[in-house]
């Protein structure tokens, strides 16, 4: 590594999970028992393979009404007022530099202007204020917008992403990818940034966040998201993808290992739209690998077995997301490891 600094990867991340939980005043308001419960569901998922969790909200006493029955002798309630539950794209984003951890504060604005983010773009500040953030570990970064679900990496110096999302007009206006790339090198120390140009999922409203595509893994590995269903509106655009993912090569200039993750079947909301439900969108941590399916007992096994391969020493356990969907998010979506 040529940097003093390493954005690192998911599965080494040690810390907690942090989730936000739905509230009243979230997007979540019309169906909140409903989202209540897909919010236990995880929590229970989490303690029972004795994750350490940090849950934040404007009323945690509340929230501890909410999760009545559940053990959180691991968890953390801290006060944070809140807009919506996304954490992966507003929570702080992990990095080593000269072999001390560092969580950088990127700015959030709403997936580029589309949602109220005010309350979400302060989370990471109100932590520092807090001082539930160790002294020296939080590095203000917030007039760049960078959402982390937009980006992933191997821990090598590597970084995978999109077009659409990075070089979007409403986020960093419209920067070009040599003036994206060098922020992102100067930030994050990486130094192989492979620019995917494909892939977009119905009803995504992220413009195309990696997370919902593409996930790196140990062993020069890229898992991703196929779709075998030539009616399928996706298809030729997914196609289009595994094309230009079989064409990028890392550092040492070889090609990666290539996994595809099945499609699920179409999701739809009660307007008869379609939901961005994707295998894609699950959370490892040093203890297991979270798995979202949606009652789809064929495609939902398919998707454990499959991720099996690339991480065969993680326990695979599955979270029904049927409810996150509704809210066009999965599991990486709502949940972020923080350090702390």
């Amino acid at each position: 590594m040529k940097h003093s600094i390493r954005y690192l990867s998911e599965w080494e991340l040690d810390g907690k999970i942090l989730l936000a939980f739905p509230h009243k005043d979230t997007d979540w308001a019309e169906i909140l028992p409903e989202a209540i419960e897909q919010y236990c569901t995880m929590v229970k998922s989490f303690v029972m393979n004795e994750e350490e969790l940090m849950i934040i909200g404007p009323d945690t006493e509340w929230i501890k009404e909410q999760l009545d029955g559940i053990d959180y002798s691991n968890i953390e309630f801290i006060v944070v007022p809140t807009n919506d539950t996304w954490t992966r794209d507003y929570g702080p984003i992990t990095v080593v530099r000269h072999d001390r951890i560092r969580t950088l504060d990127f700015g959030f604005n709403g997936w580029g202007l589309k949602f109220a983010a005010d309350k979400d773009n302060l989370v990471n500040l109100n932590l520092e204020l807090s001082r539930r953030t160790p002294v020296g570990m939080y590095r203000n970064c917030r007039e760049f917008i960078l959402e982390g679900g937009s980006i992933e990496t191997d821990g090598e110096g590597a970084l995978l992403t999109t077009s659409k999302c990075l070089l979007s007009p409403n986020r960093n206006g419209g920067g070009t990818k040599h003036e994206i790339g060098e922020r992102l090198s100067r930030e994050l120390g990486v130094d192989h940034i492979l620019w995917l140009d494909y892939g977009a999922l119905m009803g995504d409203d992220t413009d195309s966040h990696i997370d919902t595509l593409c996930r790196m893994a140990p062993g020069n590995t890229i898992l991703f998201t196929g779709c075998k269903n030539v009616d399928d509106p996706q298809f030729e655009e997914l196609l289009h993808m595994r094309a230009q993912l079989s064409m990028f090569k890392n550092a040492e200039g070889n090609p990666y290992n290539l996994i595809e993750l099945p499609m699920p079947d179409a999701v739809y909301d009660d307007e008869g739209n379609r939901l961005p439900a994707t295998y894609a969108n699950y959370l490892v941590t040093k203890k297991a690998l979270y798995m979202p399916t949606y009652a789809q007992p064929d495609n939902d096994r398919l998707a454990c077995n499959t991720v099996r391969i690339a991480f065969p020493d993680h326990n695979i356990v599955p979270v029904d997301c049927r409810t996150l969907i509704k809210q066009h998010g999965s599991l990486h979506c709502s949940t972020m490891m923080v350090p702390f």
